[in-house]
């Protein structure tokens, strides 16, 4: 359980993969794995992983050229690129939910979300997911040239918050992306599912304006 902040809260700040939109049903991406030859890891290690995904996240090259990597490593036609990107992202799911809740945040905090993503990353969350009126602001890591867990991201996105870290929390799934955010300074809940993650917000949020 996450200790109660010892000034107060003025900005919530949520990852989105793995925490708002996820990847609730395995099926889609393990098909597709098995029409490849390999393991669910295997295919999302060269979607999402290695030198090709790290620098598409990182700005350095963009989605359509991270695109032509994991189309040249599984070997596909120009034309079967869009059929597997849609399977591979098939199980994928936003958490609507939790979605409200960070809408109902609004009125009271600054509501951010940050983001390890490609450059197509935005036009997504707005025109596919309608995130866009739930966030006061979105930090995509392709725009900004870093990514987490690099501290100097963190460090960014509270310049343009113009907020000390400790008066932000940072929610996320990674471990090692939290554990970042801390060394920054900021109050961070790990999240694990939705009621525990919201509970342990409330409880944050709470505590903190007593």
């Amino acid at each position: 359980m996450a200790n109660p902040p010892l000034f107060p809260i003025r900005a919530v700040i949520f990852d989105l993969g793995g925490v708002l939109i996820r990847t609730e049903d395995r099926r889609p991406r393990t098909m597709l794995a098995d029409a490849f030859g390999m393991t669910y890891t295997d295919l999302e290690k060269i979607v999402f992983g290695g030198e090709s995904g790290d620098a598409a996240q990182q700005g350095i090259i963009s989605a359509e050229q991270h695109w032509e990597y994991v189309r040249t490593a599984l070997n596909l036609r120009l034309d079967e690129v869009d059929a597997v990107k849609t399977a591979f992202f098939g199980g994928d799911t936003l958490d609507r939910e939790l979605l409200d809740f960070i809408r109902a945040l609004r009125p009271r905090y600054t509501v951010a979300a940050l983001s390890n993503a490609l450059s197509d990353a935005r036009p997504s969350l707005l025109n596919k997911w309608k995130i866009g009126d739930a966030f006061d602001h979105l930090f995509i890591s392709a725009e900004m040239g870093m990514m987490k867990p690099d501290p100097r991201i963190y460090h960014t996105v509270l310049h343009h918050l113009a907020l000390p870290p400790a008066e932000t929390v940072f929610v996320d799934d990674f471990l090692h992306n939290i554990q970042a955010a801390q060394t920054v300074g900021m109050n961070t809940v790990w999240f694990r599912n939705r009621e525990q993650a919201i509970g342990e917000l409330d409880r944050m949020l709470l505590q903190n304006s007593e």
